[in-house]
């Protein structure tokens, strides 16, 4: 999806860090609670210092949602997120993105234009009636308003399970359609115990998803061929290297990792298990974690009685997500006060409503 993000002032680009945290305080001052700054765990930082609240994507919107005096949004995190900010928060309520070329790579390869054609695409072979859309939170607001309005609904990496638990159990000749990310749509359906032929990647640049009919009739999960860049990096090897090195530490990944690494591993789990998974470990533990750089780094200096390390060596941050920084922070935030506020992110009203009932299936589920 294309996002252009105008240059910002050289007030703001040039600045020392002291200087924009003075902008910073001056600015949330000023504004008080009119202005509620979210930062994603994946955040730098600069940023998450003065963030009010930090959390994985959901659970940001949901406080969102949850303080209706603040009447402006500041989003530390990517387009996705703010878009489902903006779903769940009032009229009144205005989320903000400080870089709008802060996007989703993998929110990016389910394109709703592609998903849309997928899906007459296997309607013209099979039965549509028995196919449950379900979209992962890291997709836009028009793809989690296609599962809406085609009876399925949303999941987060801690709630996959019971999403798709719900949809087979809809009917037993149930099939799935999971995207953005096959990583956890993969990792889930084995733990639900499917084999590998009961599972299949729709490719949306090839013809019929690169399937046969056969195949779409029979693939009890048709899995996006999506990925996350940063989770698709951590590979066995990074496990077995850390293994060596500390005999008895702990491995905890992410499920966008691949199977592989998610079967390696001695736990899994979203970025809210991961950290949970941190305080659990016995003092004086090493955690290798397979996540994004900033969040281990963060883990690793909050719990000085613990080593935690990435089992990446090449430490690749989440680059979009970097996007976010001290002077687009000041830039938006002073925004805010002089009446202008920039890069505002609005989801249309048809998007919205369908939006929030893939949402609020999801909720009534889990």
């Amino acid at each position: 999806m294309l996002r252009i993000q105008r240059p910002i002032s050289e007030r703001y680009t040039e600045a020392e860090p002291q200087q924009l945290a003075s902008m910073i305080v001056a600015a949330k001052e000023a504004l008080g609670d009119q202005v509620f700054i979210l930062g994603h765990h994946y955040q730098r930082d600069e940023v998450m210092e003065w963030a009010d609240a930090r959390g994985d994507s959901f659970k940001l919107a949901q406080l969102a949602q949850e303080h209706p005096e603040a009447k402006h949004i500041v989003f530390c995190g990517v387009h996705f997120m703010a878009e489902s900010a903006d779903v769940l928060t009032g009229d009144d309520q205005k989320v903000l993105l400080p870089d709008l070329n802060a996007g989703c790579s993998m929110a990016d390869m389910a394109d709703i234009d592609e998903v849309e054609e997928a899906w007459e695409s296997i309607a013209a072979v099979a039965d549509i009636n028995k196919f449950v859309p379900i979209t992962y939170m890291n997709s836009s607001a028009a793809i989690k308003a296609f599962v809406g309005e085609h009876g399925g609904a949303v999941c987060t990496s801690s709630n996959a399970r019971a999403i798709l638990e719900w949809a087979f159990a809809k009917d037993k000749d149930t099939n799935v359609i999971f995207f953005p990310d096959q990583h956890l749509g993969r990792n889930t359906a084995y733990d639900m115990g499917f084999d590998a032929d009961e599972m299949a990647i729709w490719n949306p640049r090839a013809d019929l998803g690169g399937l046969d009919e056969a195949t779409i009739k029979s693939a009890r999960v048709l899995l996006w061929k999506g990925h996350c860049s940063v989770h698709q990096r951590f590979q066995t090897e990074h496990i077995d290297d850390f293994r060596a090195a500390h005999p008895n530490g702990i491995v905890v990944v992410h499920p966008e990792c691949s199977h592989d690494v998610c079967v390696a591993a001695d736990q899994v789990g979203s970025t809210e298990k991961i950290i949970e998974a941190v305080e659990a470990a016995p003092v004086g533990a090493t955690i290798g974690v397979g996540t994004e750089i900033h969040l281990v780094n963060r883990l690793n200096n909050e719990t000085p009685d613990k080593t935690v390390i990435s089992l990446d060596p090449l430490v690749c941050p989440c680059s979009t997500m970097f996007r976010i920084d001290a002077p687009h922070l000041a830039w938006a935030l002073e925004s805010i006060v002089e009446g202008r506020p920039v890069n505002i992110i609005e989801v249309d009203e048809d998007t919205t409503y369908w939006a929030k009932i893939g949402l609020e299936r999801m909720l009534a589920i889990t």
